[in-house]
């Protein structure tokens, strides 16, 4: 019900159970983050009407008139029609119902039948602010075919829930009986370092064109998808300064990537069956990188997506696979199944990365994709594409998984000794190193024998034994202990690896027995 209390206008929203259905629509839809439910719901509920016309100089006019003797309302299709027509046929648009005079605005021959009154007076008041930007979803969506009622989303500051949010749901559900929208996110505000509001005053403001200008378009956006939005956002220079250190790690990583891959083809992809462990391993983090970004979007945790890929560019990438990957990109022969298999993982690695990261990093995941070899773009640009799927088929068993954290745990026990066997001047590198690994306990020791082979090019030394399991030796917290002591034999000139091998090819006499195969590879291609 409408009514008008001289001098404004109200919505009574108790009138025909408008409030219920109000609190009903507002359990249709879905917000977040959730507790933005309640806050609203106690909103609706405790509102006793809304007034939709306020008493002011400027803004958009009620269209309505009234009898200049009976004061009733005279509102008709002729009369708005009429309103219409002037305001769409000069530059000063609606302001034409204040400037002219009554006459001038009325339909021909207009009769008030109730009195039967031809003298009339306009409205004053001009429609509140909230009330028209609370039907702008019609005037948007009923206007255009592409567009349909309700919304997927409305998104606005927590302050809303009291504004535009319950503004757009209480006409929404009085003429349409649902809600506009399907969900309303609702973000926190920009703050300074310490917390504090942007103040002109306080000079602890930042401009956009500034920031972009400064720290480039991608670092920016990057700041934006790190933050958790639910709160207030910080910014500050130190916070841009980490985003920037973290920006070129992700950056390098790719570029990394994008080097390994300058003479591969899809024609020159190895079979998963055929890839090395460490590579089906890699196959194996990213889907559960893909399964938690994935949802983290569809749950529009922006920040988990920074978070996850920072961490998995950082830490499973360049400090782990890529580290480890090195000696067979470099070292191995160009076409080689064992380099082939790399880069066959290296390729769809980067494939995935640059496609979930695009929305973030959106010129910078382009550029890359732009660098990559022609036959590996699946589309012309990395936002012409979909988000890559989850390949359940590389995604290890539980028991794998497992092994290979065990695996992993024991080589940042092997890095730790061996960062103090350099320090003690024992080793001058990891190239030059010989590793003993004690197991602790029986599990540990068949996860080790079955790795054996591996366990060199995993922990980058030369040479990696397993010792027999004995009770009396006192394991590492991580499930083994590890030994460090300089390997036998002589620096390789290719592959800088210390090894006894070298020395015993005639031709060669500078270089590894494996280093010599690889040259033999080569030497057939």
């Amino acid at each position: 019900m409408i009514f008008r209390a001289t001098p404004q206008w109200f919505i009574n929203v108790e009138h025909s159970g408008l409030r219920q259905r109000l609190l009903e629509g507002v359990d249709q839809v879905s917000w977040i983050p959730e507790w933005g439910k309640e806050r609203i719901r106690s909103m609706v509920a405790q509102r006793p009407d809304w007034c939709i016309s306020r008493q002011r100089a400027w803004g958009v006019p009620i269209p309505v008139f009234y009898g200049k003797q009976s004061g009733q309302v005279y509102a008709t299709p002729e009369s708005f029609s009429k309103i219409e027509a002037l305001a769409l046929s000069g530059p000063d648009g609606i302001d034409r119902w204040f400037d002219r005079p009554v006459e001038d605005l009325l339909p021909e021959g207009a009769v008030l039948e109730a009195t039967g009154e031809t003298e009339f007076v306009r409205e004053t008041d001009i429609l509140d602010v909230w009330f028209d930007s609370g039907v702008s979803n019609r005037a948007v969506c009923e206007s255009r075919s592409d567009l349909t009622l309700p919304v997927d989303m409305y998104l606005e500051g927590s302050d809303q829930h009291r504004g535009w949010f319950q503004s757009s749901l209480i006409p929404a559900v009085a003429l349409k009986g649902q809600p506009p929208y399907r969900s309303v996110l609702t973000t926190g505000y920009v703050v300074d370092g310490e917390g504090r509001k942007m103040s002109k005053k306080l000079g602890n403001y930042f401009a956009l064109t500034d920031l972009v200008e400064t720290y480039g378009a991608d670092v920016t956006r990057l700041w934006v998808a790190s933050e958790n939005y639910r709160q207030d956002i910080r910014i500050s220079g130190e916070i841009l300064t980490r985003l920037q250190d973290a920006y070129r790690r992700i950056r390098n990583t790719f570029r990394f990537m994008l080097g390994a891959l300058y003479d591969f083809t899809p024609s020159e992809a190895v079979a998963y069956a055929e890839l090395e462990p460490i590579d089906r391993w890699a196959l194996h983090k990213v889907q559960l990188l893909k399964r938690r970004i994935l949802d983290a979007y569809g749950a529009y945790e922006f920040h988990t997506v920074y978070h996850a890929t920072h961490n998995f560019c950082t830490v499973e990438m360049s400090a782990t696979y890529l580290d480890i990957l090195k000696d067979r990109l470099y070292t191995f022969a160009s076409d080689s199944r064992e380099r082939r298999s790399a880069q066959t993982v290296i390729a769809e690695l980067l494939i995935d990365l640059l496609g979930l990261f695009a929305p973030v990093l959106s010129f910078t995941c382009d550029e890359a994709w732009q660098h990559l070899p022609e036959s590996l773009r699946p589309d012309p640009s990395v936002h012409l594409g979909s988000f890559p799927p989850v390949k359940e088929e590389y995604v290890l068993s539980d028991e794998e998984a497992a092994d290979w954290e065990a695996i992993l745990a024991i080589r940042g026990v092997a890095t730790k000794a061996l960062e103090e066997a350099r320090r003690a001047k024992i080793i001058g590198s990891s190239l030059e190193a010989a590793l003993k690994v004690i197991p602790s306990d029986g599990r540990v020791e068949g996860v080790l024998k079955r790795f054996e082979k591996q366990l060199p090019e995993l922990f980058i030394v030369p040479v990696c034994t397993v010792s027999p399991l004995d009770g009396s030796i006192e394991a590492g917290e991580e499930g083994a202990r590890v030994e460090v002591s300089r390997a036998p034999g002589t620096k390789c000139a290719r592959c800088w690896n210390v090894r006894a091998s070298v020395g015993t090819h005639l031709e060669h006499p500078t270089l590894c027995k494996r280093c010599v195969e690889q040259l033999g590879v080569m030497a057939h291609e």
